[in-house]
């Protein structure tokens, strides 16, 4: 376990039947998950509401931290989705008030907290770009401000004498901060309480979140327990590496896909993560079955192209967010590239200056960081004008409009004029 907090033993509840329906929706809360705790309260959960006909209340909590969705965090709106096709109740929670805290999770530093202006600013966007995985039509939208709002100085006090320092130092972040003297502001012991208050005003039945959130998964299911409600069931879902293979997927860190990216980039970019992660994209990311997933998995390792695979997996990811049409027209567009054909759409860039040293015009259409990394690209023989290999590092480049090519997918319409 990540955290040094034990998950409190399954709680006593009446007995229903196990049918083959309950072991179905078992598994489908099992599939690509790291931990459901405890499973025997869920699955008597489930069982229960099959008895009752009532459906059992399935939360997620984001922060909108950031305007826009990649699908490192559809991870959890896919379960999110999963689960609401069995019928069950799916609560989408934007926390826009714990924003205003920052959540401490496997930070070695303390988060700056957002502004109110930030935190609404982000939230516009955030359930639309949701919308795009869940069911709308069957997602209840909760704001955490709507209870934490009116709990005032007196009810955070009661709040936090439910909850010892002892336990919160537990935390493994919280752990390391202290042994290596890192300040730790007494706001963030705030977050894990906050998030945890949260469960009970929703009377949650199963919080999902990533690995780095199961110590604040946690605190919800004893808080639930203070206040006289039956425990939530915890369930974490591994965090997606981006596509460097290495970290978390992160806008931060430029290894993501964003899900409101064009088709065109969307499907690029999944196409470069490599043989291996693959397979976890796709137990993660992928709607096929997984006994599916185990064949293709089984015909590439006897000999079967994987890029064919990965093909498959971009096409559906892409189509899922764009639909049929745009993948198909995503996926020839990127073979066209790789077969070193001109795209459809290629930006546009007017220069000056001409005649314009090579480096200069690569970096200052946008097609390069820097003069040094374009002349390395030309020495090794990736950059093209209008389908012609340059190999002079030298090279001149007069007046004129013509499409410049960096690499296999970098392509712009370059009109360079005489005037500096």
């Amino acid at each position: 376990m990540s955290e040094s907090i034990q998950a409190p033993a399954a709680s006593p509840q009446p007995l229903h039947p196990v049918t083959d329906h309950v072991h179905e929706a078992m598994a489908i809360t099992r599939r690509g998950c790291e931990e459901l705790l405890p499973e025997a309260d869920w699955l008597r959960k489930l069982a229960r509401a099959e008895a009752t006909g009532q459906p059992l209340r399935v939360k997620l909590g984001l922060d909108p931290t950031a305007p826009d969705i990649h699908i490192g965090h559809t991870v959890v709106l896919n379960k999110m989705r999963q689960l609401q096709d069995l019928g069950h109740t799916v609560i989408f929670l934007i926390g826009d008030f714990t924003s205003m805290i920052g959540d401490p999770s496997g930070r070695n530093a303390t988060r700056p907290p957002l502004t109110r202006e930030q935190i609404e600013a982000n939230a516009q966007t955030y359930y639309r770009q949701a919308s795009l995985v869940l069911d709308p039509e069957k997602t209840e939208i909760r704001y955490n401000s709507e209870w934490s709002d009116p709990l005032g100085a007196r009810g955070m006090i009661e709040l936090a004498a439910k909850y010892t320092l002892a336990r919160m130092l537990e935390r493994d972040d919280f752990t390391k901060r202290f042994k290596a003297g890192s300040p730790i502001s007494v706001h963030e012991l705030l977050y894990p309480l906050m998030q945890g208050y949260d469960s009970v005003a929703l009377r949650s039945d199963l919080e999902l979140g990533g690995t780095d959130q199961k110590f604040n998964l946690l605190v919800g299911r004893t808080l639930q327990q203070e206040y006289g409600q039956e425990p939530q069931c915890v369930l974490t879902m591994p965090l997606l590496e981006g596509l460097d293979g290495v970290e978390k997927m992160s806008k931060s860190k430029g290894n993501y896909v964003g899900i409101t990216e064009p088709a065109n980039t969307m499907f690029a970019k999944l196409l470069s993560i490599s043989d291996v992660l693959m397979w976890k994209y796709y137990t993660l990311l992928s709607f096929r079955p997984e006994a599916e997933i185990a064949v293709l998995k089984h015909e590439v390792e006897a000999g079967r192209n994987p890029k064919e695979a990965k093909v498959m997996l971009a096409r559906e990811i892409t189509a899922r967010f764009h639909g049929a049409a745009a993948a198909a027209a995503a996926e020839a567009d990127f073979q066209r590239r790789a077969s070193g054909g001109v795209p459809d759409e290629v930006p546009e860039v007017a220069l000056g200056g001409a005649p314009l040293a090579i480096g200069a015009l690569l970096k200052q259409a946008g097609l390069v960081p820097s003069t040094s990394e374009a002349l390395r690209m030309v020495e090794q023989g990736g950059v093209r004008i209008d389908g012609a290999v340059v190999g002079d590092k030298g090279l001149k480049v007069d007046a004129g409009t013509f499409v410049v090519q960096v690499g296999k997918r970098k392509f712009a319409r370059v009109t360079l004029g005489g005037d500096a």
